[in-house]
């Protein structure tokens, strides 16, 4: 099985979720646990309800319980600068050539506008990296313009004790370990500013509930 970035990072917290609701869960339990983390609210409608811009990923995560943003406990600084990517490169997103569409996801972009990126800055990666555990979401933040990350992965602490990237290509492909620490990984992607960082919750374990509530979290 082959992976881009965003869907490793989900199928391996979806496995995580569906082992910790019971063991004798299945596909089923997991298709719940993958749609609740990739949906707005949990809930799947239209193209527009998929978190798209994977900030908004981690904040939605947030609000349900599924994750915690550990920005600001590790010295983050906002980023407040509009997305618009999506909007203004209509042509590279097929699903847009709808008008209703594009305008769904024009008000979408326009509502993150309130809720600024938590991004640990580059210089300060090597302070903070120690403090990350195996199994935290890395989102790599960028400067392009209109855009909030351009890659995902997981912390994963090697054998050797190093902190590393744990990553598929975003085309696709066989999953990766950086050869060396986060902050060497981050230093070696271009327009890269930093990092958000969330940490899954599993604890709490029960069903999934109506409209997406969680089953794990807080």
């Amino acid at each position: 099985m082959k992976f881009d970035c965003v869907s490793l990072v989900e199928a391996c917290l979806g496995v995580a979720r569906t082992a910790a609701a019971r063991a004798d869960a299945g596909w089923d339990r997991y298709a719940q646990e993958i749609e609740r983390m990739r949906y707005r609210r949990g809930m799947r409608s239209d193209y527009a309800s998929r978190l798209h811009y994977f900030s908004e990923w981690i904040t939605d995560g947030v609000r349900r319980g599924l994750v915690d943003d550990l920005g600001t406990t590790l010295g983050a600084e906002p980023d407040a600068r509009p997305l618009r990517f999506m909007s203004q490169h209509r042509a590279s997103y097929p699903a847009l050539a709808d008008d209703a569409t594009f305008r769904a996801i024009e008000m979408r972009e326009r509502l993150l506008d309130s809720s600024p990126r938590q991004v640990i800055a580059k210089a300060r990666i090597p302070e903070i990296q120690d403090q990350l555990q195996t199994g935290d979401v890395l989102a790599f933040a960028t400067s392009i313009e209109g855009l909030d990350v351009t890659h995902t992965g997981l912390a994963y602490r090697t054998a050797d004790g190093v902190m590393r990237v744990l990553h598929a290509p975003l085309s696709g492909g066989v999953v990766q370990v950086s050869p060396g620490t986060v902050a060497d990984y981050v230093n070696g992607l271009r327009n890269s500013t930093g990092i958000l960082v969330a940490r899954p919750l599993y604890h709490r374990v029960g069903t999934v509930g109506t409209g997406g509530s969680p089953a794990l979290g807080s």
